[in-house]
């Protein structure tokens, strides 16, 4: 039988096999893009077998007359490869769909091939490398969308070899510089997508000759300076993003009649200043208007309830407002928003709006849901008919002046999320109701004047994660429903001098127990258990002669237990569940701790480190007299070559033997760096130590006289506090540059200095040495220190 290539074309006596009619050159394209998918979980490429037409395979579209591949369609299949090459043999293909996928890899030049090829769609995968330069060859290209990719460099010049594009989608990359002026060569363009990249410089004029474009998106990139006055005369505009760069300028005051198509406009955090447009309310086909996060000032129009498609409006973070005439109502306004019958999202906070909470609140629509006023001068009341608004998700009026109670109808706010009232004058109290809240996840009521007791019906709410209500005037006893605090246990409890009983546990409190506690001696009952609590069990506890009962139990606390009061009595307290704990009476069984140095043991410990800080210079005074004498006396001699490590005891290491146990020296083996050297963790073959490594930076100055001294001190002295050599390594590099390193055995705990000076996350590991730990590294070090004294002593002596 003879086969030859894909195409199964042998013979077997006699008889022809199967062949299907259609183009063998589609069929081996598309056999070679299957070979580059990696995953394919979903089975969607099973079919593509030489067992049914490949005109059949699943997402493949040919044409009826010639049998030819038309189309590629695998829209979210959750295929993960790259893009073979082989893709540009498919001469006839008009639509390549890869939408959601995780395709990777460079975009292949050959794409360029397809002349026929007229929508691009790569969107949402991870492709890489530039720009595909070779796709300016397909000219009857009408959509590319190649958007949230990972594509980078800058953007392409030629569009004039586009003629028919419509639609030009290359956000969510990584493409810098500029956008080019030649952009404004796509005279059909109808929608342009530049955003989330990191693009520069300004929006070029030419971008205002695209006469047909009705989308526009450059939101979050690096643009700056003024946008061109006639991009607000674009009337075919319906979409304008530019949300989130460092745009300047001022809003035309007939930007709602000039952009007389606008239904979604975007140009929040960016540098625009000067007047709020009042023509808006012309522009009765806005849906969207975004202008937060700018200089804008002066009074918000009281005419945009002509705007009957309204669904967003957000002006927060600006400077809107009549200034410094308080005459003038800045809420005047708001009475008009009620005929935006579908509007949703309202942001007004964070501007200067002054006076009274309009009433017309409650009749805003039904639909809308998200309603942020916050840090303004609003006074008033909340009105009792806020119920009415029964889609509301969000309600913030944080930090204003509003006074009176909070109605009851709050209750009806059954979808409300988050409730923000802090930080006003709200008196009387926390209504029952507001457990009909069920989806209320945080309720924030602080810094007001409220009173009276917690109602227990709140925490039966079982979506609540954060309640804030700090400085009010709440009394009465904490509902055993609360739980789950977190923070630090509040030290003010301290004040409480005629506290009794406190039952803090089960909750998520951290850290130590506050030493303020020290003056509630009238406790009898205290429960801080199964919570986060760390550090010591504070000694101060055993003086408290009517305590019952000290429930401590599943915390993180450790240090000794005391031995005296009521600690002497195990039914008297519960420890359990505190792994660092230590000492106490017998029946805890638990560890001993470490033994601690008397008052007397210290002095000798001090007396001890004293004489070693005399000593130690001494010592090395000495040995530098020392040093001197034997050199003035050798000064005539003539100057022997030094001896490196010659020993046969050392083995002989090359360059490239430590380039191999380093991995080419490697930044992630890399040890520690000094002035002379760096020090690197190695691996070889034919030691059976893990082995330390310092190279020599023998460009540096003094550094190749650093390294001699310190072999010929390493070959002449041994101790146990001396670090062991396994050899030295003085050669070339590939480069012909010299090459020097010494060998050490690795020392597995690390560098001394990090011991003595551990940073924070050394110390969230509780590496950290004791004063008789430390005191004995001093000692050591000072033993191998003379040791060498002692040692250059004795050769000047014998010299002499």
């Amino acid at each position: 039988m003879e086969v030859t290539g894909m195409g199964l074309t042998g013979k077997k006596n006699g008889m022809e096999p199967k062949r299907w009619k259609g183009n063998d050159t589609d069929q081996h394209a598309l056999l070679s893009f299957k070979a580059k998918i990696t995953d394919d979980s979903l089975g969607v490429l099973d079919s593509w077998n030489n067992s049914i037409h490949f005109c059949q395979w699943k997402g493949v579209t040919c044409s009826r007359r010639r049998q030819r591949v038309r189309a590629i369609n695998l829209v979210n299949k959750n295929l993960r490869g790259t893009i073979s090459p082989h893709i540009g043999n498919l001469s006839f293909l008009r639509g390549f769909y890869l939408y959601n996928n995780s395709f990777h890899g460079s975009i292949p030049n050959e794409i360029g091939r397809l002349f026929r090829l007229q929508q691009l769609n790569l969107e949402s995968n991870s492709f890489e490398g530039g720009y595909p330069a070779n796709l300016s060859h397909c000219v009857r290209l009408t959509n590319i969308s190649i958007y949230d990719n990972k594509l980078e460099g800058k953007l392409p010049t030629y569009f004039a070899s586009w003629p028919q594009l419509y639609l030009f989608a290359l956000g969510k990359n990584y493409f810098t510089r500029s956008i080019p002026p030649s952009i404004g060569n796509l005279t059909l363009l109808h929608s342009l997508h530049l955003d989330y990249n990191s693009l520069v410089a300004g929006i070029p004029l030419e971008i205002t000759h695209l006469a047909n474009l009705e989308l526009l998106a450059l939101a979050v990139n690096n643009l700056s300076s003024m946008i061109p006055l006639a991009l607000y005369n674009m009337s075919s505009l319906r979409i304008v993003s530019l949300t989130q760069n460092e745009l300047e300028g001022t809003l035309p005051g007939d930007l709602g009649i000039t952009l007389s198509q606008l239904q979604e406009f975007y140009i929040g955090e960016n540098r625009f200043s000067g007047l709020f447009p009042p023509s808006l309310a012309n522009a009765s086909n806005l849906v969207n208007f975004e202008i937060w996060g700018n200089n804008i000032t002066g009074p918000i129009p009281n005419n945009l309830g002509n705007l009957p498609n309204l669904e967003m409006l957000s002006l927060s973070q600006n400077l809107l407002g009549g200034g410094n005439n308080r005459l003038i109502d800045d809420w005047s306004f708001f009475d008009s928003l009620v005929n935006c019958t579908y509007l949703q999202y309202l942001s007004l906070n964070e501007n200067s709006l002054r006076g009274q909470l309009q009433m017309s609140i409650v009749n805003l629509s039904t639909t809308m849901e998200v309603l942020y006023m916050y840090t303004n001068q609003i006074y008033g009341g909340i009105p009792r008919e806020i119920g009415k608004l029964v889609n509301m998700t969000t309600l913030s009026l944080f930090g204003n002046l509003l006074t009176g109670t909070i109605p009851g109808s709050i209750g009806e706010l059954s979808k409300l999320g988050t409730l923000d009232l802090s930080t006003n004058g709200i008196s009387g109290v926390i209504p029952p109701s507001v457990s009909n809240i069920t989806q209320l996840y945080f309720l924030a009521l602080r810094c007001n004047m409220l009173q009276g007791s917690l109602p227990p019906e709140l925490f039966t709410i079982t979506t609540l994660q954060e309640v804030d209500l700090a400085n009010n005037r709440l009394t009465g006893v904490i509902p055993v429903e609360i739980n789950r605090l977190t923070g630090g246990i509040p030290a003010t409890l301290g004040d409480c001098l005629m506290l009794e009983e406190l039952g803090m546990g089960g909750n998520r409190f951290q850290g130590k127990i506050p030493t303020t506690f020290k003056a509630l001696k009238s406790l009898r009952y205290l429960d801080l258990s199964m919570n986060n609590i760390s550090g010591n069990i504070p000694r101060f506890f055993v003086g408290f002669h009517l305590m019952e009962y000290l429930n401590f139990s599943h915390n993180k606390l450790g240090g000794e237990v005391p031995g005296e009061g009521l600690f002497l009595n195990k039914s008297a307290f519960s420890i359990v569940g505190n792994s660092e704990l230590c000492g106490g009476i017998q029946a805890l069984h638990l560890p001993t701790c470490p033994v601690k140095f008397s008052r007397k043991e210290k002095e000798k410990i001090a007396l001890r480190l004293i004489l070693l800080l005399v000593l130690v210079p001494t010592g090395v005074l000495l040995a530098c007299l020392a040093l001197i004498c034997h050199r003035c006396r050798n000064s005539k001699k003539v100057n022997e070559p030094h001896q490196i490590l010659k020993d046969k005891q050392y083995p002989k290491l090359s360059y490239q033997d430590l380039l191999l146990a380093t991995n080419q020296f490697s930044p992630d083996n890399l040890l520690g760096e000094g002035r002379y050297g760096s020090v690197y963790k190695g691996v070889l073959e034919s030691v059976e130590h893990i082995l330390a490594i310092k190279v020599l930076k023998v460009g540096v100055r003094g550094a190749n006289k650093t390294f001699l001294a310190e072999c010929e001190t390493l070959r002449n002295i041994r101790h146990r506090n001396l670090i062991k050599i396994i050899t030295a390594c003085f050669s070339t590099d590939f480069k012909g540059n010299d090459f020097k390193a010494l060998v050490f055995e690795f020392m597995t705990r690390g560098n001394v200095d990090h011991w003595l000076h551990p940073s924070p996350s050394d110390q969230e590991n509780e590496r950290n040495l004791t004063l008789l730990q430390r005191l004995n590294i001093a000692i050591d070090v000072a033993l191998g220190v003379i040791t060498y004294i002692i040692k250059v002593i004795q050769e000047s002596f014998i010299v002499t």
